[in-house]
């Protein structure tokens, strides 16, 4: 087992693993209780408040979420999401949305205001929540992430149009292999 969490490197637009339906997770193991870790750091490492397996590279049906912990007296309370499935969702909620893996791109998203959704945690243990407003929100981006949807997918074209070039910018980097990897921007200039 490895001494701490890594920092794992975010998959942008372009990259073939974001558009890929990620595969049910079996069983645990010490390899995927470490990548539960990694994903959880980078989570925060990139101010993130949910990241998918795909977004790293792993074509798993994992997420990780804390909606709220950037807010002022809030700690960080992480949830794992392994093989989820909603279960009902009802009402409807637009607004921005964000993502790790389309960098500088933010857009009115149509969501489910309230979701029930259930699952298995990292110890394997069933779980349910009922959410609702950005906690609903951010459940439900993340559950896109493991059918291959990006956010920018579910708004308007209308207003797609408007990021068509910085989508074109962003899926440049990906390499012949279909990966596009996040690359940090210089600190020192």
């Amino acid at each position: 087992m490895k001494s701490k969490p890594e920092v794992l490197p975010v998959r942008v637009i372009g990259d073939k693993i974001l558009r890929t339906k990620a595969l049910d997770v079996l069983d645990d193991s010490e390899e995927l209780q470490e990548f539960i870790q990694d994903l959880i750091l980078t989570m925060y490492e990139d101010d993130g408040v949910g990241l998918a397996a795909p977004q790293v590279g792993k074509s798993l049906r994992i997420f990780v979420v804390d909606p709220y912990w950037y807010r002022e007296g809030h700690e960080k309370n992480p949830l794992v999401f392994i093989n989820p499935e909603f279960k009902e969702f009802s009402g409807e909620d637009i607004e921005d949305e964000g993502c790790l893996s389309l960098p500088g791109i933010y857009a009115k998203v149509p969501r489910a205001e309230r979701v029930i959704i259930e699952g298995l945690n990292e110890k394997f243990k069933k779980i349910r929540f009922e959410a609702e407003d950005m906690f609903a929100r951010s459940l439900q981006h993340e559950y896109d992430h493991l059918d291959g949807i990006l956010f920018i997918d579910k708004v308007a074209p209308l207003q797609r149009a408007m990021f068509v070039r910085k989508l074109k910018e962003l899926e440049s980097g990906t390499d012949e292999n279909g990966v596009n990897i996040k690359r940090k921007e210089h600190e020192d200039n």
